[in-house]
């Protein structure tokens, strides 16, 4: 079981094993009073009066308690994360960095402009941590390049990915887990997701290229797929296409 959990652990790749761990760690760290979680939270006048930078990146490394809750988001985070990376992003490590990057700072940029609208500001200023935030972006990013797999809630309905978000704000709704946070997730993962696939197609330009600065700290290798023979890989035009 040991050996079997390390191989996943080691298949994963950089990034997701990456914030996996660096989640964990803090996380655990935290339970065990080895680190505070208020030298964590995200604090703006912290930031900017004291130089206390580190806070924009510690907010998205801890995910409160180790219950339910957080073994759901690492679930989600685990999986997501990696089909992301694996799939949509393969061979492109510095575009998917520079995904959580985009997001990282829409979900920032929401949260200060927020806390400084009148009526909305009391809401904002109890959000000081944005790691489930910043994983619900990936669900939501997920969901919207894979709308047609199908799907199962906890064996008791079936649905498209298209609505896997919506299916998951319900579900915290229920158990009485603040909507904000799911839905600061699928505002940056909408953000993204138009800037990326919608406007290009749109206008044949593409705003969200990668900084050549981020692509030098990735040596990302050329990924060749084998076409196995008689294999259509996509359907002819006009062909109904269902992914199950």
């Amino acid at each position: 079981m040991a050996q079997a959990v390390e191989e996943w652990y080691k298949q994963m790749p950089i990034i997701t094993r990456s914030y996996l761990t660096a989640a964990v760690v803090t996380t655990i760290g935290c339970s065990l009073e080895i680190i505070s979680p208020y030298h964590l939270y995200l604090n703006p006048k912290l930031v900017v009066k004291q130089y206390q930078f580190w806070r924009l990146i510690t907010n998205f490394l801890y995910f409160r308690k180790m219950d339910l809750d957080f073994m759901f988001h690492m679930f989600f985070l685990a999986r997501y994360c990696k089909l992301l990376e694996e799939n949509s992003f393969r061979g492109r490590t510095a575009d998917f960095f520079y995904m959580l990057l985009f997001g990282a700072s829409v979900l920032t940029g929401i949260v200060l402009i927020g806390g400084m609208i009148p009526y909305l500001s009391e809401s904002f200023a109890k959000i000081i941590f944005l790691s489930n935030s910043l994983t619900f972006m990936m669900v939501y990013v997920w969901s919207k390049q894979n709308p047609f797999i199908h799907m199962s809630f906890l064996g008791l309905f079936t649905f498209t990915a298209a609505y896997l978000p919506w299916v998951l704000l319900g579900f915290s709704v229920l158990v009485g887990a603040s909507a904000w946070v799911d839905l600061l997730g699928m505002i940056a993962g909408h953000a993204y997701y138009f800037l990326e696939d919608v406007y290009p197609r749109m206008t044949g330009r593409r705003p969200l290229r990668t900084p050549s600065f981020i692509k030098a700290l990735f040596a990302d290798e050329a990924v060749v797929v084998a076409r196995p023979a008689n294999v259509r890989f996509a359907p002819p035009p006009g062909e109904e296409f269902h992914r199950d």
